[in-house]
C-alpha cells in the first residue's frame, strides 16, 4: 500500500534516542527539547519558541496566554481539523465561523465585515451584538500550509485590538510574501503530529517575538511552577514535550528543506500528470505554500458517494486516498456555534480526495498514483 503520509524517519532519529536512552535523559528535560525550540528559532525566523505535547495544547497555552476566556468569541475558519476549534473551547470560550477563500483560508473580507458590522465596541471590548460575547482573537489557520493575508489581518488585530494568533499546524517551512512565520501572528503554533512534514511523534511549538507573552506560555505549559519547593502561582498546565520526542524532531529538522522540497514537488507533479482531465481541480497553493497535502477536487459529487467510491478503487489497487477535513459547523460539538454565510466551506469540503504525498515517495510511486487517479476518474465519469 502507498500510504497517504508516513512519517520519514531515515535520518539521525535512532542515533539520538539511542543518546537520550544512554543519557536517561527521556522526559521534559533533555538537550534536545532546548535544541528543538533553537532550531524552530531559526526555521520560524522568530526569538523564542516553546516546546509542547501536541498541536492542540499549544493552541489552548496559546489562546490563554493571550487572555481568551470563559464565554468568549474567537474568529476561526468554519473549514478547518476540529482540533482549532477544540482548544477554543478548552478556554471556555465558543469559536466565530468564518467562511474560507481560494486557498482554503479564512476569508479576510468576511472577517471584517462581521467585525463591522455584527460587533460593536463597549468599554474598550469588542462584542457580538447578538450574543453579547466578547470577541477575544482572530485565528487564521494556515491551510495545507498556505498563508493568508496576514498583513490585513494584523490591520483589522490592531483596529480592534485584539490579539492575532496563527494555527500554522502543518506549514513549517512556508513563508509569506518572502518572509518566515515567526512574525506574522502574536503567537503561532505548529504541529509535529505523525502525519506532518515535520514529526516528533506527537508534539507542537508555541512562537512569537514577544519575550512577555511566550514566556507566559513556557509558565503556563510547565505546570505555572514558580520554585523549586513545589509553589504555583497559576493553574497551569503539564503541557511539556519529551526529550524523546524532541529528539527525533531534531533529526526531522536537519532535513525541513528537503522535506518542504518533496512536498512541493509531489503537488507540482500531480498537476502536470492529471492537469488535462476534465472535471477535476487541485489543491490550492499560495505563493510560499509548504504543500503538506496534495490532491484533487472534483468540480461535481453527489454528496461524499464519489469521493468514497474513488477511495475505495484506489485502495483497491494498492493507494491509500481519503475524503479531507469535514467543517467545524456540520460536528455535533459546535453546532450551536455563531457562523454566517458558509457557501464555499459547504460547497467544497465533500468534493476534496487527498492523495499519497509521503516526503520518501518515489518517482515510481508518484507515477503508478497519476497513472491509476486517471483511470479511476475515467471510470467514475
Amino acid at each position: 500500500m502507498i500510504p497517504l503520509a508516513m512519517p520519514n524517519l531515515t535520518g539521525r532519529e535512532k542515533e539520538y534516542l539511542d543518546n537520550c536512552i544512554d543519557t536517561t535523559y527521556v522526559s521534559s528535560v533533555g538537550e534536545y527539547v532546548t535544541r528543538l525550540e533553537d532550531m524552530c528559532k531559526e526555521a520560524c525566523g522568530c526569538d523564542y519558541a516553546v516546546a509542547v505535547s501536541a498541536g492542540t495544547t499549544g493552541l489552548h497555552a496559546a489562546l490563554t496566554a493571550a487572555g481568551v476566556g470563559r464565554d468568549d468569541l474567537v474568529m476561526i475558519p468554519a473549514f478547518t481539523f476540529i482540533a482549532s476549534a477544540n482548544a477554543v473551547h478548552h478556554c471556555g470560550a465558543m469559536p466565530w465561523l468564518m467562511d474560507v477563500d481560494e486557498n482554503w483560508t479564512m476569508d479576510a473580507d468576511k472577517v471584517e465585515k462581521a467585525l463591522k458590522e455584527e460587533c460593536e465596541i463597549k468599554d474598550g471590548k469588542v462584542l457580538h451584538k447578538v450574543s453579547g460575547r466578547r470577541v477575544a482573537a482572530i485565528m487564521p489557520v494556515y491551510t495545507l500550509g498556505n498563508i493568508p493575508d496576514m498583513d490585513r489581518y494584523r490591520k483589522l488585530a490592531d483596529e480592534y485590538d485584539l490579539p492575532l494568533l496563527a494555527d500554522a499546524a502543518c506549514a513549517i517551512g512556508a513563508t509569506y510574501s518572502g518572509k518566515k512565520l515567526g512574525g506574522l501572528a502574536d503567537l503561532s503554533v505548529v504541529s509535529f503530529n505523525g502525519n506532518k512534514t515535520i514529526t516528533c511523534g506527537g508534539g507542537g511549538m508555541v512562537f512569537g517575538n514577544d519575550e512577555k507573552i511566550v514566556g507566559l506560555v513556557r509558565h503556563l505549559t510547565t505546570t505555572a511552577r514558580v520554585n523549586a519547593e513545589y509553589e504555583f502561582d497559576m493553574a497551569g498546565f503539564n503541557y511539556r514535550m519529551t526529550n524523546l520526542q524532541a529528539a527525533v524532531g531534531c533529526a526531522q529538522m536537519e532535513r525541513l528543506e528537503e522535506f518542504v522540497s518533496t512536498k512541493r514537488h509531489v503537488r507540482k507533479f500531480y498537476e502536470e500528470k492529471s492537469g488535462d482531465l476534465k472535471g477535476v481541480s487541485f489543491f490550492p497553493k499560495s505563493e510560499g505554500s509548504s504543500c503538506w497535502f496534495s490532491g484533487i477536487v472534483l468540480d461535481k459529487v453527489d454528496g461524499l458517494d464519489d469521493v468514497r467510491r474513488i477511495c475505495s478503487v484506489l485502495k483497491e489497487k494498492g493507494i491509500e486516498a481519503r475524503s479531507f477535513w469535514k467543517p467545524v459547523h456540520l460536528q455535533q460539538p459546535y453546532a450551536d456555534a455563531p457562523c454566517g454565510n458558509l457557501s464555499r466551506t459547504e460547497g467544497l469540503w465533500n468534493r476534496i480526495v487527498t492523495l499519497p504525498c509521503s516526503t520518501n515517495i518515489t518517482e515510481e510511486e508518484l507515477e503508478y498514483v497519476a497513472k491509476n487517479v486517471r483511470e479511476v476518474l475515467g471510470k467514475i465519469g
